[in-house]
């Protein structure tokens, strides 16, 4: 096991996982896992939700399953709060993300047993739990392998999300194939398998190659810390029960406006997060200029994530009902498509990794690559503009629509996601390492809170309205925050 407060020459000596610190293999294998088991039961979740009882389905209706799939990433990441002060505060990362990976099992577990919509909602709240558990500790695992200043650092994140990606591209084919071809409980038991699978490979390499600081909170909590928390969780559960109270007592109690409420938590809770961060005594000035600094990024992340995460909503409604899936007299899954995002990320993974080696300190700022992300990622809704207005919304158009749209976000997310990851570690005050790390997931959790508003609107009678309309909104923010670059850069004092 490495020392406690291994030195930074140390952590650059470190080169043994091409040319990476020997945990980051750890880190890498176990968020594969975890993501075959996330990827691979959401890959089939949205048709198990609309379609028919009669076809081993729910039976909700697809605008309703489209937006609780919207909800539950959003409380997903939502969740990444309660996890990143677990760890900061109680755990530590390494106990916390191994608590998480358990949940996340079980989670699946659940799916797996024909239930009903019982076992659905159990589901989402454990893997809910769990993945706020697990993200965003493993994540900040790996930023503590490398110096501030180490070179090496963007590049790691670029492999540690390929491995994220490589779980993702694998799921949807096999769960996919498994739970739409013969039945989606058997698709949710592989799902499990997979997390299992990621939770063995945590504990046997954690033990050898992860620093042990991970084993202890940054920031204990005082005895006289509790206390106030007992009192703010407990202030918080009255809260939200009396708002159910009165929901149910003026009737508008139900699935729709529940998710509504979710939404307005989600969006709300970085806006107070922001705040309690940046007005801490905890933090030094150059710190609260760095987190300042953070804010713009934040917000491109979330227009972003808006229309990458529309994948497992949107574009999965257009892969099964405006996509001729018929190949060569083979019927193509529709849950195979979201297998393209995970598969465009690994394609693009090593030329990234060498571009951003290669350019050294040349390479462009975060916020210049955040910006230029953000524009492309509304081109590639521009792009699903095209099929709809030559052919009409009834017609079932070639899957190169889909893959070419698909083909262009990914390169929109090579420019954020892995870069979004290092960014947040070099900008977090040391006392909120963790939590800092759960704003990033934070921009995702809102992002799919608006989804979960705005998919509802979407059907074949507006689809150019519809995918125009978003396109428009992350080009005009593209460009604000070109203007913005070099006054960002300013507040990060001297991280890149």
């Amino acid at each position: 096991m490495q020392q406690q407060g291994q030195s930074d020459q140390e952590k650059r000596a470190d080169t043994s996982f091409f040319g990476q610190p020997r945990g980051l293999s750890t880190l890498f294998f176990t968020e594969m896992w975890e993501r075959f088991s996330y990827y691979g039961m959401r890959a089939i979740l949205l048709y198990y939700m609309y379609w028919s009882v009669a076809k081993g389905g729910l039976g909700f209706e697809p605008g309703l399953a489209a937006s609780i799939m919207s909800i539950y990433g959003s409380l997903v990441y939502l969740s990444s709060v309660v996890g990143g002060f677990i760890s900061d505060r109680i755990l530590g990362s390494r106990k916390t993300v191994f608590y998480g990976g358990i949940l996340i099992m079980f989670g699946h577990i659940a799916l797996s047993m024909p239930l009903g919509s019982i076992a659905l909602f159990i589901s989402i709240v454990l893997i809910t739990l769990g993945t706020g558990l697990l993200k965003p500790n493993i994540s900040e695992m790996v930023g503590d392998l490398y110096t501030e200043y180490d070179n090496r650092r963007d590049s790691g994140f670029t492999i540690f999300v390929f491995g994220i990606n490589f779980g993702s591209f694998i799921s949807p084919i096999l769960v996919g194939w498994l739970g739409m071809s013969y039945n989606f409980h058997l698709g949710f038991s592989l799902a499990a398998i997979g997390m299992f699978f990621g939770l063995l490979q945590y504990v046997r390499g954690g033990k050898k190659h992860l620093p042990s600081s991970s084993l202890y909170p940054s920031d204990p909590l005082e005895p006289e810390d509790v206390k106030k928390l007992s009192v703010k969780v407990g202030l918080g559960v009255i809260v939200f029960a009396l708002i159910l109270l009165l929901m149910n007592v003026m009737g508008s109690l139900n699935i729709a406006n529940f998710i509504t409420l979710l939404s307005v938590i989600a969006i709300a809770t970085p806006v107070i997060y922001f705040v309690v961060i940046i007005s801490s005594k905890k933090i030094t000035s150059t710190e609260r200029s760095r987190v300042i600094a953070y804010i713009p990024l934040f917000i491109a992340a979330a227009i972003f994530w808006a229309i990458e995460e529309q994948g497992s909503s949107v574009l999965a409604l257009f892969a099964a009902n405006q996509t001729n899936n018929n190949f060569l007299g083979f019927q193509i899954p529709a849950s195979w498509y979201q297998s393209l995002n995970p598969f465009f990320i690994m394609l693009y993974t090593p030329f990234f990794a060498w571009l951003w080696m290669k350019l050294g300190k040349k390479q462009p700022s975060s916020p210049s690559k955040f910006s230029l992300g953000l524009l492309v990622a509304g081109l590639s809704y521009l792009f699903m503009v095209i099929p709809v207005a030559l052919f009409g919304s009834s017609a079932k158009v070639s899957p190169l629509w889909l893959i070419g749209s698909w083909a262009i976000v990914e390169v929109a997310e090579m420019l954020v996601s892995p870069i979004g990851l290092s960014v947040t570690t070099k900008l977090a005050p040391k006392s909120f390492e963790s939590q800092m790390m759960s704003m990033w997931f934070l921009a995702d959790s809102a992002a799919q809170a608006v989804n979960s508003q705005i998919v509802k609107y979407y059907t074949p009678a507006n689809e150019v309205n519809y995918f125009t309309m978003v396109a428009v909104a992350a080009v005009i923010f593209s460009i604000i925050l070109a203007f913005l670059i070099k006054p960002i850069k300013k507040l990060m004092e001297g991280v890149n």
